[in-house]
C-alpha cells in the first residue's frame, strides 16, 4: 500500500495527515516529524511506500480551525483493530463537539460501564486523531487525562469546540 502525507499549520502547531490512495486518514496528529504518524501504526499496516502530497482532509483541518468543528465529521478513516476496538473508534465519532464523555460513560456506550481501561486502551491506540475525537474523554473527575499529542492541545481542542455550542 501506498500512502500520501502532508502536513499543515493550524493554531495548535503542526498537523500531519497521513491518507492512503484512497483519500481514508490512516493517521493523524500534532507534528511535523512523518515518523511520529507512521509509529501509530501497527508495523504490518504501515504504508511500503509514503509520498507528500495535498490530501481531502487538509481542506476539513483548515475548516475546523475556521471554526467549523464539525468539518472533521465526515473525513472518511481507515483503521485496523479489533471487533471491540473498531466499536469504540465508531462510538469516539459519535461524540459531540463540545460535549465531551467520561471514560466510565464512554465505556457505557461500548456496553460496560466497568470497562474503563479498556475504553482508555481505544483511544490510546486512535491514529487518525482529531478525525476520530478521542480528545473527547476525560476522566471522571473532569480532568483531561491522557493525550498522545499533549494535554495542551487537548485543552485547546475541547475549549475550541466548546466556545461553538
Amino acid at each position: 500500500m501506498s500512502a500520501l502525507i502532508q502536513t499543515i499549520d493550524t493554531l495548535d502547531g503542526p498537523f500531519t495527515i497521513l491518507a492512503d490512495e484512497h483519500q481514508r486518514v490512516l493517521a493523524s496528529g500534532w507534528t511535523a516529524d512523518h515518523d511520529a504518524i507512521l509509529v501509530r501504526l501497527a508495523v504490518a499496516h504501515r504504508p511500503a511506500e509514503v509520498r507528500e502530497a495535498v490530501t481531502d482532509a487538509a481542506a476539513a483541518v483548515r475548516a475546523y480551525y475556521a471554526g467549523d468543528v464539525a468539518a472533521i465529521d465526515t473525513v472518511e478513516v481507515a483503521q485496523r483493530g479489533t471487533a471491540l476496538q473498531q466499536l469504540g473508534w465508531a462510538a469516539l465519532r459519535g461524540i459531540a463537539a463540545g460535549k465531551p464523555l467520561t471514560y466510565t460513560s464512554f465505556a457505557a456506550r461500548l456496553g460496560n460501564p466497568k470497562a474503563v481501561r479498556a475504553a482508555a486502551s481505544i483511544c490510546a491506540r486512535n491514529a487518525p486523531a482529531l478525525f476520530v475525537p478521542c480528545h473527547r474523554v476525560l476522566r471522571a473527575d473532569g480532568s483531561l487525562g491522557g493525550f498522545a499529542w499533549g494535554l495542551p492541545v487537548k485543552e485547546r481542542l475541547l475549549a475550541r469546540e466548546a466556545a461553538t455550542i
